[in-house]
């Protein structure tokens, strides 16, 4: 036997669904997040960048000292017939700083400025804590600088 749709349930699981997306919102927008992803990113391009040091410079002169042989277009040197494709290397770092910036520009710029909207400073120095003062009466020091009346016990602050 099917079950019959009513109104009420359609709405019910209408308000689910946008609960979990708010909820899935909330969690790729956290600060940490975002980071963590920042710094993979950062870590795969410099990888790549290590790796074409290594592959394209170093290992070329191992080989010469070895006295193996291998020739490659491109600019470079040959040194004792191996290739050092410094051309290679200089297109690794081209890419790398192209890749950062596109990370920066795409990534980094709109999330700061939209936990600036929040009110929570990111990839920056933090904010200093705004100042506070005591309230003479039941002590409690959480309240504005502004403040002439306590919140916790309502009494008048000089």
């Amino acid at each position: 036997m099917r079950k019959r749709l009513t109104m009420d349930s359609v709405v019910a699981n209408v308000e689910l669904e946008r609960e979990m997306l708010k909820g899935f919102k909330n969690f790729l927008m956290r600060g940490e997040l975002i980071i963590i992803a920042v710094g993979l990113v950062v870590a795969l391009a410099f990888s790549a960048l290590i790796s074409s040091f290594t592959s394209n410079i170093i290992t070329p002169l191992i080989n010469s000292l070895a006295g193996d042989s291998t020739n490659g277009p491109g600019l470079g040197w040959t040194i004792n017939g191996q290739f050092i494709a410094l051309g290679a290397f200089i297109s690794a770092i081209i890419y790398f700083v192209i890749f950062m910036s596109v990370v920066y520009f795409v990534l980094v710029v709109p999330y700061r400025s939209y936990m600036a909207r929040q009110g929570t400073v990111v990839f920056g120095a933090p904010t200093p804590a705004p100042p506070v003062k005591t309230c003479p009466e039941c002590l409690s020091a959480d309240l504005p600088a502004a403040a002439t009346k306590c919140w916790h016990c309502a009494s008048v602050l000089s």
